[in-house]
């Protein structure tokens, strides 16, 4: 699956949300700074030629909706940065967050008891 900008990043976020919008709709749940409308739709008919987003026609406007969701584009990208970055090792993942002290001692051990309740 294809990495998206930034910017479409945040677009398809609000789509998640919504479900379906038009872009008017979009634009009115995006985050200040909001782009201007032309450049929004612009970007909204990208996502639908990378194939993110497709759309219904209601005469000459149209409501586009998520074709991709936002789990499956999410592990695609969790999946990439860890062949990436850690040389595809979920321990070289949770060291990097333990050395960085994001992730505390109470959630490793949830995090082990998830995997014991798995196995």
């Amino acid at each position: 699956m294809e990495k998206l900008t930034n910017k479409e990043e945040e677009i398809m976020k609000v789509l998640w949300k919504l479900e379906k919008a038009f872009v008017k709709e979009i634009l009115e749940a995006m985050p200040t700074p909001k782009p201007h409308y032309n450049t929004l739709s612009t970007i909204v008919r990208n996502l639908q030629e990378k194939g993110f987003v497709a759309h219904e026609a209601f005469g000459k406007t149209h409501r586009y909706y998520p074709t991709v969701t936002k789990e499956n584009y999410r592990n695609s990208f969790v999946n990439t940065a860890i062949a990436g970055f850690f040389n595809d090792s979920y321990k070289n993942v949770v060291s990097h967050f333990a050395k960085e002290e994001k992730i505390s001692v109470d959630e490793l051990k949830e995090i082990i008891a998830l995997i014991e309740k798995n196995n």
